[in-house]
């Protein structure tokens, strides 16, 4: 039975429950931001004292490292490389002002290490931090960390005012509060979703990778489209990855589709470019092959390919970058069993065609 006296204002429990939810999720980034950072300041501060009180043989530190690294690895799979422990260990000795105390015991020292109510800001991460160890000076990496937690920055927007020198340019200006009121501007302010985002927080969590966080709906589904179309044409490929992580010190890259090719005994690296293509994307394919070749292929395997795949292009460009001689971008070594450039460019137009018509059917909002 309908009760008539029943009355409330939707638009105000919609609000509250947002309120709610919003809160707590800003709570759970600020408690993996916290765990987080913390979890390798102490890691540093345990590879810096383990080398003070080490063997002063030179390459001790060296083997240390390696050995760590291979543990780690063993048991955690990934995020432990001998980069990010040096990242680690150069995280504590730049924020060596923070204190921790630990339990004694084996048993003890995870659950009783606190950091001092002098640590970490909350509301900044892993890759927050990474960018201000890169300010030399102490009172212009305090005062960009203080000003990042504050307003809330991104890690772009946090970067982007460490290469701009503001602090410096702060302390030589005369309206500083002129330049000082830039810095309320929301302009890419940090949001909860955006932690989940970042991969340093997917190795923390164990949490799998997502290509869906990282495209947008006409990307996305010209490479499921893709994906399925050379895996359709039967001549050997064996499926990989798909925006399979390389990260080379402080820089991520996305290949969109890696392969092997069984026949060719090769890795095939594909990436799709939606406008014109540029030298930098040229360069990056370069990249994803030479790094195939000295860290992912075996001793039985041959020269890894890399395809790029786009619309329109200048064939002049890419053969100045590339050189003559070049048999690995564009495959031009493996014609025989590879689609050719053409085969690949046609279907990508064909299928572009296709999902923009749907997308403007039914809204670039709707999954595709």
């Amino acid at each position: 039975m309908q009760n008539d006296n029943l009355k409330y204002e939707s638009s105000d429990l919609f609000g509250r429950v947002v309120s709610i939810l919003e809160t707590s999720r800003t709570n759970v980034v600020r408690s993996v931001n916290s765990e987080m950072v913390t979890a390798y300041w102490l890691i540093g501060r345990e590879i810096v004292e383990e080398m003070q009180q080490g063997d002063e043989r030179a390459g001790y530190a060296k083997k240390l490292m390696e050995q760590l690294s291979r543990q780690l690895n063993e048991r955690y799979k990934k995020g432990f490389s001998i980069p990010s422990l040096r990242l680690f260990r150069q995280l504590y000795r730049v924020f060596n002002d923070r204190n921790a105390t630990c339990g004694t015991h084996p048993a003890e020292f995870a659950t009783q290490c606190v950091v001092n109510s002098a640590g970490f800001m909350p509301s900044l991460g892993w890759s927050h931090y990474r960018a201000l160890m890169r300010v030399e000076h102490q009172d212009a990496r305090a005062y960009y960390e203080r000003e990042a937690a504050s307003n809330s920055w991104s890690v772009r927007q946090l970067e982007r005012q460490i290469h701009s020198l503001f602090f410096e340019r702060l302390l030589k200006s005369k309206e500083r509060e002129k330049m000082e009121a830039r810095l309320e501007s929301g302009e890419g302010s940090l949001k909860p979703i955006d932690i989940i985002k970042d991969p340093y927080v997917l190795e923390f969590l164990d949490l799998p990778e997502s290509h869906q966080l990282t495209e947008d709906a006409l990307e996305n589904a010209l490479i499921n489209q893709l994906q399925q179309f050379l895996l359709e044409l039967g001549n050997g490929f064996a499926f990989v990855a798909r925006q399979l992580r390389i990260t080379l010190e402080s820089d991520h890259y996305y290949p969109d589709l890696v392969f092997y090719h069984i026949r060719l005994k090769c890795y095939v690296v594909v990436d799709l470019k939606l406008n014109k293509l540029t030298h930098g994307d040229v360069g990056q394919m370069q990249l994803y092959v030479n790094y195939f070749d000295r860290e992912v292929r075996g001793s039985d395997d041959n020269p890894t390919v890399g395809l790029l795949l786009c619309t329109e292009k200048n064939d002049s460009m890419v053969r100045y970058i590339l050189g003559e001689e070049n048999e690995q971008v564009f495959a031009s070594k493996y014609e025989l069993a590879l689609p050719t450039k053409e085969e690949l460019e046609e279907e990508l137009r064909k299928e572009r065609f296709l999902i923009e018509e749907t997308i403007a059917q039914y809204g670039a909002g709707n999954d595709v």
